[in-house]
């Protein structure tokens, strides 16, 4: 019961930033945890970061870091994810996506996902 719609993709120079937002039609309740995975050409579909929505609790993929911040809006409903520091390798599509199972990670858990939007960091 938790349609997500992913905004802000584009095409950004090594060293940039840019910010993701996920907007929930409906409201998010405590017990879900929403993610951030990514899928570049060719790759398997990756975590990126996790919240829950008390905002108590984060978890990043190494990779990401120091470099990328996830938080959430109550009051808005949304889940969104700075990026700095962006490098060629962040190249891919970014999907927002919600569980009820609790503070995980992995990808076949997740309920709920968006279409995803394209984030192109040129080198």
């Amino acid at each position: 019961q938790v349609p997500l719609v992913e905004s802000g993709g584009g095409l950004v120079q090594a060293g940039g930033s840019l910010r993701l937002s996920c907007a929930a039609s409906g409201r998010i309740t405590s017990n879900f945890v929403m993610a951030w995975f990514r899928q570049a050409p060719g790759k398997e579909r990756e975590f990126v970061a996790a919240i829950n929505w008390p905002g108590t609790w984060t978890s990043y993929a190494d990779s990401v870091k120091g470099r990328f911040t996830i938080s959430r809006d109550n009051a808005k409903n949304t889940l969104s994810l700075q990026m700095n520091s962006l490098k060629p390798e962040d190249t891919a599509v970014y999907y927002c996506a919600a569980t009820s199972s609790g503070l995980v990670i992995a990808r076949s858990l997740y309920e709920y996902w968006g279409q995803g939007t394209q984030v192109t960091v040129s080198s």
